[in-house]
């Protein structure tokens, strides 16, 4: 077996199964794992995704947010186990592949239009399955006669 064979063995391994989809320009929340000593805390950054960069075990994304005034940008390793979770918001709609023109942008210059498409109304369809409800049984232990003239 070769030594590239046996690296991307060893990659596949640690992959994370579960990830959420998505894509440049949503705006996500990643909730990231910070150890302080001994004490472990979650703390979460909210952005829009300006850049993907690698693939397999050393894929990054970039996200951006202006903060009190200051812009600010974070890179998250995306199989990192100190990523607990990633959360989308709102999907953008862009036509680049890096957003980096939002780094000296402020007010509506930094908006990124909303997508309104194709997995908005898939949410919505999941969102309005009918569940069939038996009729509630009526309760026979109560008395409703009235005893008070």
């Amino acid at each position: 077996m070769s030594k590239l064979a046996i690296i991307q063995k060893l990659e596949k391994r640690q992959l994370k199964k579960e990830i959420t989809s998505f894509n440049i320009g949503d705006t996500i929340r990643v909730h990231t794992r910070i150890i302080e000593g001994e004490k472990e805390r979650i703390q979460v950054f909210t952005g829009t995704v300006i850049a993907r960069k690698g693939s397999g075990l050393s894929e990054t994304f970039s996200m951006h947010r202006v903060a009190y005034g200051e812009g600010m940008e974070r890179v998250f390793l995306l199989h990192s186990p100190r990523i607990a979770k990633i959360e989308l918001i709102k999907e953008g709609d862009v036509r680049r592949s890096k957003l980096y023109y939002l780094r000296g942008s402020s007010g509506k210059a930094s908006k990124v239009k909303a997508l309104i498409g194709r997995r908005s109304k898939k949410k919505e369809a999941e969102a309005t399955v009918v569940v069939d409800e038996a009729p509630a049984p009526e309760n026979t232990d109560v008395d409703t006669t009235s005893t008070t003239e």
